[in-house]
């Protein structure tokens, strides 16, 4: 099934997070409406909103609270996008010049703190579990923060392990899933077994989501927006890397390790350990853990009953191991 029909399911709901969107960001300061509309109009995948509407639909049915915390989900996302821009130096993305690069580093931190709070103020406006709402989405903002931290520190020493890589997609990318998830199915008043089972699977599509991020990052892709090997001139070690480390004896990847370790002042070893990353499959490898992932979170709807949303939330799980963008 392609991404796009499960956009045409939802079209009626969506379309009512894209309203909220455009007046919850609307101002008066003419630069910053401007940025705003300009970067609304971008789109994006706004695979977190569909997430949230589907559950709330799997739970019972979508209300006027799952289109608010739809729309956090997108806001909050969005943000992060534009503190992170600041944080990599990112000149570009999805293909666009970011405002960091148009405007500058204090504009996107600034336009990202709008898109925060103006997150925060559809939560508040929810007619029910608002306080809920927001502890879930500030968790999720608390687990950001670390996931950031810890993987530059891991990239400092380049001694990033699977259970360090694990926390960190969890912490960067599963856990606005998982919040994005279970607020939609908050929303719909979903019973606890509900919950539990939407959880497990928000968090396994949200690893599974970032590990074919960083195999895109070694393999490319149809419209990444970025250029490939990003991450490894970050000094970021990520699964593809790691399944190659594990297959050889320690002496061996420690020496890759150090590699790593010098590409910020010998970039050309990127392309070394690009090669020692094909020559042991560690693409293949991280696709084969990626899709273990997959078929858990589509494992865990299984206490769901039968919806066409449920039906769904299994397709967005295939789509995102399938996915070239």
């Amino acid at each position: 099934m392609d991404y796009s029909q499960i956009k045409a399911f939802l079209a009626g709901p969506l379309e009512e997070v894209s309203a909220l969107l455009e007046a919850s960001l609307k101002s008066d300061i003419a630069l910053l409406d401007a940025t705003n509309l300009s970067l609304l109009s971008q789109g994006g995948k706004r695979i977190r909103p569909c997430l949230t509407l589907l559950a709330a639909g799997a739970c019972g049915g979508v209300v006027a609270d799952s289109v608010r915390f739809a729309a956090a989900s997108e806001l909050i996302h969005n943000a992060t996008l534009l503190h992170d821009d600041v944080v990599d130096g990112a000149a570009t993305r999805r293909g666009k010049p970011t405002v960091m690069a148009l405007l500058s580093s204090p504009a996107s931190v600034l336009i990202g703190d709008f898109w925060l709070v103006k997150a925060i103020r559809c939560l508040l406006e929810a007619d029910r579990y608002s306080e809920r709402a927001i502890r879930l989405f500030a968790k999720t903002l608390s687990d950001l923060a670390e996931g950031e931290m810890l993987q530059l520190q891991k990239a400092s020493a380049c001694d990033t392990t699977r259970e360090d890589y694990i926390r960190i997609i969890y912490s960067k990318t599963a856990s606005l899933f998982e919040a994005s998830v279970l607020s939609g199915a908050l929303s719909a008043d979903a019973p606890e077994e509900w919950t539990a089972a939407l959880a497990g699977y928000a968090r396994n599509l949200g690893i599974a989501f970032q590990i074919q991020d960083d195999i895109l990052d070694y393999a490319g892709g149809a419209d990444l927006g970025k250029p490939v090997g990003i991450d490894l001139r970050e000094q970021k070690i990520t699964l593809p890397l790691l399944c190659a480390l594990d297959s050889v004896p320690e002496e061996a990847a420690s020496a890759v390790r150090a590699k790593v370790g010098r590409i910020s002042d010998e970039p050309e070893l990127a392309a070394d350990v690009q090669r020692f990353v094909r020559e042991h499959d560690g693409v293949d490898k991280a696709r084969a853990e990626m899709g273990n992932y997959i078929d858990e979170a589509v494992f865990c709807l299984e206490e769901l009953p039968q919806t066409e949303e449920k039906s769904y939330l299994a397709n967005l799980a295939r789509f995102v191991g399938d996915r070239t963008f």
